[in-house]
């Protein structure tokens, strides 16, 4: 956080005379937002993590359960096979790739995306996404879109339409299109963990967040910071948090909501709409699974979008291209420790 822009949350509570217990919140989604001493800077709102969304009748028109094992790659390309041989013609599509394929795919496999703790223990860090196993899975998938299995749809939420209007079998996107997914497909769909790879040690760990944070700026006077803690403790009660997660898909940021919205009956009601949480909070984060903080990292995920473009068109191998990406999105790191330095 930039020094003097913010008044962190943590010290906005403090000195606003507010309820505030830290402890409240999920960890998996405070991380993000924390500095290094476990201090709150913002408060989480809408954030997602990615999950696997299933057109469960595309998968019978195709002969296959659709309560079939997809908790792997493995398993999930031998039915991206079959789903191809039956003639469907947009097995897989994806929203994020970067987010998904790379940040989420080391987080959850316990490998880092970049040194230093991905960012969060120095402005030193190098980028390490093009280790074997991020080589194996964006092979994988440059194989699938090479074959049809795999269809790339953008570098944003494009594929949303696709999946919502019945096209593709299997989609990966934010947990957060539960809202549009449920407003709009018109067939029987389902929601799964995010596939990991089997064989790898410690898979899987535990995804990371998506979305955004409130932020509060500086410079302003008492009265009205006793004004934003008091809205942003109204946010985080269990009734508001539950019915912002029970409508939109987005996580409940503490556990008293996930508590409230078990005992509505809420997950009874809609099987799998706790598997985003359970995925997120299995497991303790380690400082490959924490999240990622690094400068420039909008201009790096272009670069990686670029990439992986050139991977899914059968330009470059998946070694080459994640290669290349370290190297360039390296040399924005180097500009933005030298900025920060000074």
């Amino acid at each position: 956080a930039a020094e003097g822009a913010i008044n962190p949350v943590y010290q906005l509570m403090a000195d606003s005379g507010a309820d505030f217990d830290p402890g409240a919140y999920l960890a998996a989604v405070t991380g993000y937002y924390t500095n290094t001493d476990g201090q709150m800077l913002s408060l989480p709102y809408n954030s997602s993590t990615p999950v696997l969304w299933v057109n469960r009748d595309l998968f019978t028109e195709a002969g296959l359960d659709p309560d079939m094992d997809l908790s792997t790659w493995q398993k999930v390309g031998e039915a991206l096979d079959a789903l191809k041989a039956a003639g469907v013609g947009c097995p897989l599509t994806t929203a994020w790739q970067s987010w998904i394929h790379l940040e989420n795919l080391s987080a959850y496999h316990n490998v880092p995306f970049a040194t230093q703790e991905n960012g969060f223990a120095g402005l030193d860090t190098e980028l390490a996404f093009n280790g074997p196993l991020q080589v194996q899975h964006i092979q994988a998938l440059g194989d699938w879109a090479r074959d049809g299995k795999f269809v790339y749809t953008g570098r944003r939420n494009e594929g949303g339409a696709n999946f919502r209007g019945g096209e593709c079998a299997l989609f990966t996107e934010s947990s957060a299109g539960y809202a549009s997914i449920a407003a709009e497909a018109e067939f029987d769909f389902g929601v799964r963990p995010l596939p990991y790879w089997e064989g790898v040690e410690g898979a899987p760990q535990n995804t990371i967040i998506g979305g955004a944070s409130l932020w509060v700026l500086a410079g302003h006077d008492p009265e009205e910071y006793k004004g934003v803690a008091a809205l942003l403790n109204f946010l985080s009660t269990p009734e508001i948090q539950a019915a912002w997660h029970q409508n939109t898909g987005y996580l409940p940021i503490t556990t008293a909501a996930y508590e409230l919205s078990q005992e509505q009956g809420f997950y009874e009601a809609n099987p799998g709409a706790d598997t985003a949480i359970i995925q997120m909070t299995g497991k303790a984060p380690t400082p490959n699974s924490k999240g990622i903080r690094l400068g420039n990292f909008d201009q790096i995920r272009t670069i990686i979008d670029e990439e992986l473009e050139a991977v899914w068109a059968g330009d470059k191998e998946a070694q080459a291209a994640l290669d290349s990406a370290v190297e360039r999105g390296n040399q924005l790191l180097r500009r933005f420790e030298q900025a920060a330095g000074n």
